[in-house]
């Protein structure tokens, strides 16, 4: 018995091996049961228990009872409000694994200013994990593909689903998945953060910048002796048949770099693209960053500011708000409307500087992804 597969070359057809794989919900079940026996704690409703369950999945016995133990040590009880100390076990097998990264979330949606067809989209799923979904016959979601202009929140709106959904986020740096030390290092790292990811699941894999990642495959024989090109390929399958329930994330800016194999349906549930905000959305956006910084926002119009800051990306207004209370702050006053005006005045927006590539991806994401802002897609459903 070991955790290593090491078999003497003597004894190879003589052994037969079994995966002694780790305790599923029924066995975790029995070890939270026997934890609330112990402590004496009131019944918790089947919910609850759901919940305390899928946050130790993926740990052996012994440290899901150790977890529990925590959990009650520090809160005097076992109820829904304990999860979160419970998933913090799972944050140090991450960080053994090394390529992948446990992100913790502050914010909620809320912090996202419009995209409400894709904010409508994801809250629809907020339960896609239970068993209840199971029961109605709802298969688990596979993943979404988010598209757009750099700087709209396409990151942002990835990190606060994993609070929406109570699931752990996990980002894979392909970065640190490439190893040129040893032959097969690269692909046996991918194997390993996936084999992580799926038995801690349920759990959203993040994987931002999903263009600059997978880039480089169709020419990979030449420059890294096709190690980008199997690493795709192993990808693709695993997002294929995977079986876990691993809902993978992923974000893009530029959809002429990625392959055409990514975009067929059946690898992601939805493509979304993000495009610019509306001026309603740029007012919540407004709204929304001068709330973090100020309490009282009432001095503020704005509709003015919205109108002004036209093709400006979420990020962007959030640099010139910056901005703004920059130059205040050094002459020593609070900051105001026209501070705010003057720094977008003199800010000049990536929608301009690069708008070919930006007029390029709106062409292509029109009839082939589905839009992020409600009044978009509102409009082409009346259209249809």
């Amino acid at each position: 018995m070991s955790p290593v597969q090491e078999i003497p070359i003597e004894l190879e057809k003589e052994v037969v091996v079994l995966d002694f794989a780790l305790p599923d919900m029924k066995e975790l079940n029995q070890v939270l049961s026997a934890q609330l026996e112990q402590t004496r704690s009131r019944r918790i409703s089947t919910e609850t228990r759901e919940k305390l369950l899928k946050a130790t999945l993926g740990l052996t016995k012994d440290e899901a009872e150790k977890v529990y133990r925590k959990a009650y040590v520090t809160a005097g009880r076992l109820t829904e409000a304990e999860v979160e100390i419970v998933l913090s076990e799972k944050k140090q097998i991450i960080r053994r694994n090394g390529i992948l990264e446990y992100i913790d979330v502050d914010e909620t949606i809320d912090a996202v200013g419009g995209l409400e067809e894709l904010k409508r989209w994801l809250k629809q799923r907020s339960n896609a994990f239970t068993e209840r979904a199971r029961e109605y016959g709802l298969p688990q979601p596979k993943g979404m593909l988010i598209l757009g202009i750099p700087g709209c929140g396409k990151s942002l709106i990835a990190k606060t689903t994993s609070r929406l959904w109570g699931l752990p986020l996990l980002r894979l740096d392909m970065g640190r998945v490439y190893d040129g030390s040893m032959v097969g290092r690269s692909e046996a790292n991918l194997r390993n953060a996936l084999k992580t990811a799926e038995s801690i699941s349920p759990a959203i894999l993040f994987i931002d910048e999903l263009d600059k990642s997978f880039a480089g495959n169709s020419g990979s024989a030449d420059s890294d002796g096709g190690t980008s090109s199997r690493i795709f390929g192993s990808f693709l399958t695993w997002m294929q048949e995977k079986s876990s329930p691993v809902f993978v994330m992923a974000t893009a800016n530029r959809v002429e770099r990625l392959p055409g194999e990514f975009l067929r349906k059946g690898r992601f549930d939805e493509i979304f693209f993000v495009d610019l905000p509306t001026k309603e959305e740029r007012q919540d956006i407004f709204k929304i960053h001068l709330s973090k910084r100020r309490s009282e926002i009432d001095r503020f119009d704005l509709d003015q500011l919205s109108t002004v800051s036209e093709g400006f990306s979420g990020a962007e207004i959030e640099q010139a708000l910056v901005a703004a209370m920059y130059e205040a702050f050094a002459q020593d006053r609070e900051f105001t409307q026209l501070d705010i005006i003057a720094a977008i005045k003199a800010t000049l927006p990536l929608s301009k500087t690069m708008n070919e590539q930006v007029t390029a991806l709106r062409d292509w994401a029109r009839q082939r992804a589905r839009p992020a802002a409600s009044s978009v897609a509102e409009y082409q459903r009346m259209e249809f």
